[in-house]
């Protein structure tokens, strides 16, 4: 059994947030595969599904990001589970946007949620790190993750959440490998074999050299010139 973690802040307020984008990539996996409604549970929100024989809970903890380790912790003790069967899904300031990296265990970055779920669980859980980009410094990093992604942001991150959701059963079978692949066929898919090369241009036809019409004795003067 896996418990994904998708971390942000609750209410309407907050949905649309760079921080969010957890919450976003686990609604996408909850509607596409067809996980159980949610409901309250653990001081969050919860949906249950299966991939295959695996079965996995969806959380969304709604302690607010900074107490986000209560709802975790809760949750894993309740299911009996080791920090090592847990994934968490959140927003990468040190990642390009539209970038997803894998991730077991480490350091929390100054991430609050991290941080929260380090202090209830340690640091041996696995996590989804989801690009949003940096604003460029540090003072501006509470404003930026609490703004909405901008209209611009929309193409990509619908591409790495549908991505997402494409290899969530590979991640809940512990193939990190096909859940990477499955999201890069979505953020950046291959060019079609079936599509047609460009036609070269055709080289330009030589040009006849110009019929040299002097007589003899001329050829042989002209080589003495």
């Amino acid at each position: 059994m896996k418990l994904f973690v998708g971390l942000g802040n609750p209410g309407p307020k907050y949905a649309g947030n760079r921080h969010n984008i957890g919450f976003m990539a686990l609604d996408r996996l909850a509607e596409d595969h067809g996980f159980a409604p949610w409901r309250k549970k653990f001081q969050g929100q919860v949906s249950e599904g299966k991939f295959g024989s695996e079965k996995v809970v969806l959380l969304k903890p709604e302690t607010f990001m900074n107490l986000s380790g209560q709802s975790v912790g809760e949750a894993m003790r309740f299911y009996k589970l080791e920090s090592t069967d847990v994934t968490v899904f959140h927003d990468e300031l040190d990642l390009a946007p539209g970038k997803c990296r894998v991730k077991s265990g480490g350091g929390h970055a100054g991430h609050n949620g991290l941080r929260s779920i380090h202090q209830h669980l340690g640091p041996h859980y696995d996590r989804v790190r989801l690009g949003i980009g940096h604003p460029g410094h540090k003072d501006a990093v509470a404003g930026y993750v609490l703004r909405d992604f901008a209209k611009a942001d929309q193409d990509w991150l619908d591409d790495l959440i549908r991505g997402i959701s494409d290899g969530a059963p590979h991640l809940a079978a512990g193939d990190s490998g096909k859940f990477m692949n499955a999201v890069a066929l979505r953020v950046a898919p291959p060019r079609s074999s079936t599509s047609k090369p460009k036609a070269a241009k055709p080289a330009p036809e030589p040009q006849p050299e110009p019929e040299d019409t002097r007589s003899p004795m001329q050829k042989l003067m002209d080589k003495f010139k």
